[in-house]
């Protein structure tokens, strides 16, 4: 059900990145578990999501940086 972009913004100052999908704001994510979980309640099927795909796209970092400031 991956057919809209997904995008994760950087971290704030506790860590969390806010996660959007479908022009929605999903939550706020600590981790990559985190993040599939909001995409799972937002009707995607995480095991078709690639952290590394196209259909994700990581503003201040990618999948790993969660630290404040971690890939600016």
């Amino acid at each position: 059900m991956a057919d809209a972009p997904i995008i994760v913004y950087p971290a704030d100052a506790q860590g969390g990145r806010r996660v959007r999908a479908r022009g929605a704001i999903l939550g706020r994510a600590y981790n990559v578990n985190d993040v599939l979980a909001l995409l799972g309640d937002a009707g995607f099927d995480p095991d078709e999501i690639s952290l590394d795909g196209p259909l994700i796209e990581w503003r201040g970092g990618g999948a790993w940086a969660w630290d404040p400031g971690e890939g600016d």
